[in-house]
């Protein structure tokens, strides 16, 4: 018997730790000298591929004027960019201040739908009103660099590459010790690393960054309308098709880091559901052919995503072996974290900001926000609409 909840509770910890250590070390080994795609167009290329932007709005008044514009100061040919806008029954003033615009470019197609349908439906109408090689899909509060459809793009010389994500930089003004930004800001590093790893090895990046990425307009597939997390969806069709999806690191855009913790954990319960509604739909790539694909899929996504129910098994474990001088050890360490995030509360309530707390909290945050995201799944979705984060957190 005992045997049995050691054996439960090693496999826990080492899911655990091949989850978020080990993989992104033999990542790190394996990708050392790789270099990136080296079969890429050049600016002043004649063949240069038309780009689609699609953007779906809902209610963005603070950040569309200045997302549309770094839009059109891009570097890219112009003739060749167009930019679709479909407003989701947006409310505020973001129609008035989208209709303004199409007056100034040409290239600024609008369309204001008049009842709430969410992102995925959006775009999928925007997709075929599309006249471009490539679509960019981006978000209202994501602002580009003038290289960041041009670093994108470059790459679909390479026939092999079906997907290109962005690098996203939090903007300094929005990191804050009071909240989560600095929590988030390094977990979205650290992603940005394990992903740009994943591309250099085996073109299998597992999930762009879903406020701006690009991908070929012939591989876009029809997100069903009650999905959550589109990006995903559409990325591991495009792997699905034996496609590579790389991350391009010049590629660079530019949010602000959400530091409302309350906000981000609404946030996270939502993609949480929306990643187990992409495990039961591609779950077969977990036996995929494709080098590389069911490795990134085991160990960056799906391990990860059952971290809360391994941290459970290893608690219960832990319990039942309680009498050994070892797991005694272990079970105060548990205990220990436990309770910290509840310190990292009350410490917050006093006006104090200890980081390494808060990156405590932040994981179990995360972890309860999966469990969650789980039961609503199970419970079935009927919808793709959600609510936003708040927009420019740190105005």
């Amino acid at each position: 018997m005992y045997i049995f909840f050691q054996i439960l509770f090693w496999l826990s910890v080492l899911a655990i730790f091949h989850s978020y250590v080990l993989f992104p070390f033999i990542l790190k080994l394996l990708a050392k000298n790789k270099e990136v795609n080296q079969d890429v167009f050049k600016l002043s290329d004649s063949n240069l591929p038309k780009v689609s932007v699609l953007m779906s709005l809902y209610n963005e008044e603070d950040v569309i004027s200045e997302k549309i514009q770094s839009i059109f100061k891009s570097n890219y040919p112009s003739e060749k960019l167009e930019l679709i806008v479909g407003s989701d029954n947006c409310d505020d003033k973001t129609n008035d201040i989208v209709s303004a615009l199409c007056k100034e470019n040409s290239n600024l197609l609008f369309f204001p739908f008049s009842s709430r349908q969410g992102k995925p439906s959006i775009i999928n109408q925007l997709q075929k009103k599309s006249n471009g090689t490539i679509l960019i899909i981006t978000d209202a509060n994501v602002i580009f660099s003038e290289n960041t459809v041009f670093e994108m793009v470059k790459h679909y010389k390479n026939n092999n590459i079906g997907l290109v994500d962005t690098r996203m930089t939090n903007t300094k003004e929005s990191i804050s010790k009071t909240g989560i930004s600095i929590q988030e800001s390094s977990y979205n590093s650290r992603e940005v690393k394990i992903k740009q790893n994943e591309s250099l090895i085996w073109g299998t990046m597992m999930g762009p960054f879903g406020g701006c990425y690009s991908l070929k307009n012939e591989l876009f597939k029809n997100v069903p309308i009650n999905f959550l997390v589109d990006d995903f969806y559409i990325n591991m069709n495009v792997l699905k098709k034996n496609k590579k999806a790389i991350n391009c690191m010049n590629a660079i855009v530019y949010e602000d880091v959400s530091n409302n913790i309350k906000d981000e954990f609404r946030r996270k319960i939502r993609i949480s559901t929306g990643n187990f509604q992409n495990l039961a739909t591609f779950k077969n790539l977990l036996f995929s052919k494709v080098k590389g694909l069911s490795f990134s899929f085991f160990s960056h996504k799906v391990l990860r995503w059952f971290g809360p129910f391994l941290l459970i098994i290893a608690l219960l474990s832990n319990i039942f072996l309680i009498k050994f001088d070892f797991y005694k050890i272990s079970m105060i360490i548990f205990s220990a974290t436990f309770t910290l995030p509840f310190i990292d509360i009350i410490l917050k309530k006093q006006k104090i900001n200890i980081s390494i707390l808060r990156f405590i909290t932040h994981f179990y945050t995360m972890n309860i926000a999966l469990l969650i995201g789980f039961f609503r799944f199970l419970s079935g979705v009927k919808s793709g609409i959600w609510q936003p984060t708040k927009r420019n957190q740190s105005k």
